[in-house]
């Protein structure tokens, strides 16, 4: 039978080292409970796990230049016109918490660092949430705890200038890319001015479930106001979502469930593992579906919004049944590819994977890049995404070469026998393969007799055949 890893591992340590990991593992955590009650959200090291909750508090105030990120470049596709940016800009003294959810190897610290489930940033306001990954790892030295570092790392707010969101200039001003800078600012700001006003963390409240006080580090505050300890929330939670029934996950206020009012996805994320928390979404889509296929959710990081059919789409154009404009965060994009919307006749650009895909082929066989991206991904996995990628270009390669969309219903339309008179073949709309004119039904080959056009005299192609090839009948 073949060794767990983490057996493998231990085997390298005698008894007397994993108890020694096991006492510091005990001490670190103590130390991190007196000195930081509020950013431990665990109860206790049951499992060897750790949930850290950690806000960025910079002492003082910065400026905050929230912009839209450029967009990626696509080899091969036309691109759309310019947008003008979305620049917002605003004055900070603390971010929202950065959740680290953190598994303790049996041979932490002696040999091993701590091992990172999951990272993600409060309202998805920091986007390179894998380079910050990588940097806390780095940070760690054998036989040296590092938690401790890693919450000092955030919370003073250090990782942004590893992240490269510094200005170098000016170390006051922080440059923030973002996909929604009008939907995330409001958030920044309410949250700043909520840590600023607020003792909620050094007072003590009774739960509304089991009654206990508690200090509000270790209580969850729910956004309508009712406060329950964080280990009601995660038991009762947790319990939902392994039945399936999220429609309880929220308030357990009688009056709140009444109302059914739901907890949102930042709300979730804080209390439950991030497992739990994909189920959940996971099940919160698929119920959604199931009410209405139509619907589908905004792409928005921070907004995910369900977003439903618009019930006056121009049923003349078929394209406009993909346009979806979200009511929460007022972006509108195509339901197919996901994307900003790019008009009802254009046709979807390769899928969103495209970028990893050039990524890997960018990089060279064997090379620390393309192992990231297998570990990452799963090495069948980004083959078969390439493999997709390139199937998907040779066909639109295919497409623009050998085929043209119809003037009616945007469909392909294949040429053959060298005549340029087409009819669609799914809505019969007459055109010019030449020129893609729209052409007279009742007469279709007034189009190449008028002298005054660039199609006079086309109506066939002129195919020169080597005279080589010719042989007479007999």
């Amino acid at each position: 039978m073949t060794q767990p890893v983490e057996e493998v591992y231990s085997l390298v340590l005698d008894a007397d080292q994993l108890e020694q990991c096991t006492s510091m593992q005990q001490d670190e955590f103590g130390v991190l409970e007196s000195i930081y009650p509020e950013f431990v959200s665990s109860r206790n090291l049951d499992g060897d796990a750790l949930k850290l909750e950690i806000p960025v508090q910079f002492g003082t105030t910065k400026s905050v230049l929230i912009s839209e990120p450029p967009p990626p470049s696509n080899t091969g596709i036309a691109s759309l016109p310019e947008k003008k940016q979305t620049l917002q800009s605003i004055s900070l003294t603390t971010l929202p918490p950065i959740l680290i959810n953190i598994t303790l190897p049996r041979s932490y610290p002696l040999q091993k660092p701590p091992v990172i489930t999951s990272i993600r940033a409060t309202h998805i306001w920091l986007s390179e949430v894998e380079v910050l990954q990588s940097t806390l790892i780095e940070l760690w030295q054998t036989a040296e705890p590092v938690l401790f570092n890693w919450i000092e790392y955030i919370r003073t707010g250090d990782f942004l200038e590893k992240l490269n969101l510094v200005s170098p200039g000016n170390s006051d001003i922080i440059a923030l890319p973002h996909p929604a800078p009008r939907l995330i600012a409001p958030l920044l700001l309410e949250y700043d001015s909520s840590a600023q006003s607020s003792q909620f963390a050094q007072n003590s409240y009774p739960c509304s479930v089991c009654l206990t006080s508690l200090k509000g580090s270790k209580c969850l505050q729910l956004k309508c106001k009712h406060i329950f300890c964080r280990t009601c929330l995660e038991d009762f939670w947790k319990m939902c979502i392994a039945e399936g029934d999220i429609s309880r996950v929220g308030c357990p206020d009688p009056e709140c469930v009444k109302k059914a009012n739901e907890a949102g996805e930042e709300e979730v994320a804080r209390v439950v593992t991030e497992a739990e928390l994909q189920r959940w979404k996971w099940l919160r889509e698929k119920r959604n579906v199931e009410r209405d296929p139509t619907v589908v959710h905004c792409p928005v990081a921070v907004c995910q919004a369900p977003v439903p059919k618009p019930i006056d789409a121009d049923k003349e154009t078929p394209g406009w049944s993909r346009l979806r404009t979200c009511p929460r965060c007022g972006y509108s994009f195509c339901a197919f590819c996901r994307r900003t919307w790019h008009g009802p006749l254009d046709k979807c650009p390769i899928a969103q994977y495209e970028h990893l895909a050039l990524e890997y082929l960018g990089a060279e066989e064997g090379s620390p890049e393309r192992a990231k991206l297998e570990r990452r991904f799963g090495k069948a996995n980004i083959i078969r995404l390439v493999a997709t990628y390139e199937e998907e270009k040779a066909n639109m390669q295919w497409l623009s070469s050998s085929t043209m969309q119809c003037p009616g219903c945007q469909c392909h339309v294949e040429k053959n026998m060298g005549c340029n008179h087409m009819t669609c073949w799914k809505c019969s709309q007459h055109f010019c393969y030449r020129c893609g004119e729209r052409l007279n039904p009742d007469q279709p080959y007034a189009h190449f007799s008028n002298p005054k056009h660039g199609c006079f005299n086309q109506l066939f192609d002129v195919i020169d055949v080597p005279e080589a090839e010719w042989e007479l009948e007999e």
